[in-house]
């Protein structure tokens, strides 16, 4: 992660184009497109909680594992830095896509989400360091956008549900372990 920048390149936009191909997943539209994936079940809504705040989100569905990804990144954000998250955007249609979009942009598959940049330097900071991680292990790509300023991040939704799978087990075989040690403790 060290020497690593969440800098745009053409390189990160096809990364996140091939992995919506890889999934099969559909660009859509419009409006009544994104309903219709909506009431299909592919795209699920996000509401505002304690950890994460949607602003000016015109279109609050995303993929199930966007949604998984926004409610971990936005609980660990809050305990890391004492703020909620914003969300500023997630699925786009194409016809609501804005003028600066890239034509690779994801955000008509609903596996992007957009991020508020912090004023806070140590809410920055955790957040760009934790991007880069998650980056490094091969689970989305991110960008620090400057006009406006705000984070895009591609969720690699297989890649991702497999990363927290993982963590979860770790965590569980973990928790299993120190039970067992205690319990041995105590015989």
């Amino acid at each position: 992660v060290q020497g690593q920048e969440l800098r745009g390149s053409e390189a990160s936009l096809n990364r996140a184009y091939e992995r919506a191909e890889d999934h099969g997943f559909t660009f859509l539209q419009s409006g009544a497109h994104v309903q219709r994936f909506v009431d299909a079940g592919y795209l699920v809504r996000l509401r505002s909680g304690r950890d994460f705040v949607l602003h000016d989100v015109s279109f609050p569905y995303g993929r199930p594992q966007v949604k998984l990804f926004v409610q971990r990144l936005g609980a660990q954000h809050r305990r890391a830095c004492g703020e909620e998250l914003v969300v500023t955007s997630l699925t786009r249609p194409l016809s609501k896509q804005p003028r600066n979009a890239s034509t690779l942009s994801v955000h008509p598959t609903g596996m992007a989400v957009d991020f508020r940049t912090s004023l806070n330097s140590v809410c920055r900071y955790w957040l760009e360091s934790t991007l880069l991680y998650l980056e490094a292990a091969g689970v989305l790509e991110a960008t620090r956008e400057r006009r406006p300023s705000h984070y895009h991040v591609a969720v690699f939704p297989k890649l991702y549900a497999a990363y927290v799978s993982g963590v979860l087990a770790t965590a569980r075989a973990g928790n299993r372990a120190a039970a067992t040690s205690r319990y041995m403790v105590r015989v």
